[in-house]
């Protein structure tokens, strides 16, 4: 895996020669070399890799390049490479990833597992709540993670109170008190596969506005779930979501997308979100994560990893649907 510095690490691979893969000295000894998949070449601290991988890549008009590439690299290869078209690599790497089979599926269940045996721990409350820091819950569950078989955590997000009501928030040093909503996202990265769950727990009596709304999520999540099926549009499923949070009221307390795909990264394709009409294919693994936001409030968030088979959808986490009081 490589790491992301300065120093340019770069695959070319041609639609019929052999693919290249140009790496610094210092990195060469990390890499696994395998000649029936790519030669190796290696570049030193006084050569120009950008214009090595020009070579490599020669006369032809047309190159996809990798999504996540450092635009320094980027600007550098098209200074070096005038009159060029370039796409991105996803057009071509997209739809071979987001299907994914037998070892592939197998590899993100043990993924999902490890993840709700933290959550399970979560709703025993085995990693206590009240009275600690966001961030220090976070801690806890990251190294719950590892400890249930990750390899490395990817994210904790762990959000009470009115915080709660912020999809994306950054664990901070805010106690967490009696009677709040607390969303607890997190995913690491086991044997190259990637999990991610979201459990919305609350640490005392829900009030009846608690309650309903979660139940909104809840049965959005679940029509989510039941609508991801082989050859069913991605908007659709996100839509059967949508439609039950707007129907009770909430759809502007709904701001993102209904899922992602996930595999070796977090998110990948295919997206559950309106407008995109691509037809879920068998072997499509993806999150089905429903939430609602009231700001200044609480928010919750229910979310399973669900991959799409020819007898139906697969959830891949088990643990509590319900709201736990903790």
């Amino acid at each position: 895996e490589a790491m992301p510095l300065e120093r340019l690490t770069m695959l070319v691979v041609p639609a019929k020669e052999e693919p290249t893969l140009l790496v610094p000295r210092l990195e060469a000894p990390r890499v696994e070399e395998r000649p029936d998949l790519f030669k190796l070449q290696v570049w030193n601290e006084t050569d120009n890799p950008v214009a090595l991988v020009a070579g490599l890549v020669g006369p032809r008009i047309t190159m996809a390049i990798g999504d996540h590439t450092w635009s320094r690299f980027l600007l550098a290869l098209q200074d070096e490479l005038p009159a060029r078209r370039w796409l991105p690599a996803s057009m071509i790497t997209g739809p071979l990833r987001a299907s994914k089979d037998a070892a592939e599926i197998d590899c993100l269940a043990r993924a999902a597992a490890a993840a709700d045996r933290v959550a399970n721990a979560i709703h025993a409350g085995e990693i206590p709540l009240v009275g600690r820091s966001e961030a220090e819950v976070a801690g806890d569950i990251g190294r719950r993670l590892v400890a249930e078989g990750h390899d490395k955590v990817a994210f904790v997000i762990v959000a009470s109170g009115p915080n709660s009501a912020s999809p994306h928030h950054e664990p901070s040093d805010r106690v967490i008190g009696r009677d709040e909503m607390v969303v607890c996202d997190f995913g690491g990265v086991l044997d190259g596969y990637c999990s991610d769950t979201t459990r919305t727990v609350v640490t005392g009596e829900p009030t009846p506005e608690m309650q309903e709304m979660y139940a909104v999520v809840a049965e959005a999540h679940a029509a989510g779930v039941a609508a991801a099926t082989v050859g069913t549009a991605c908007s659709e499923v996100d839509a059967a979501a949508r439609d039950i949070i707007a129907d009770a009221g909430f759809g502007e307390f709904f701001p993102h997308r209904t899922g992602h795909g996930i595999g070796r990264d977090v998110h990948e394709e295919p997206y559950l979100v309106d407008g995109n009409k691509t037809p879920l294919e068998a072997g499509n693994a993806f999150s089905v994560e429903p939430g609602i936001y009231l700001p200044g409030r609480f928010g919750a968030r229910l979310e399973d990893i669900v991959v799409a088979t020819e007898d139906g959808p697969m959830a891949l986490n088990g643990a509590d649907h319900g709201l736990v009081v903790v």
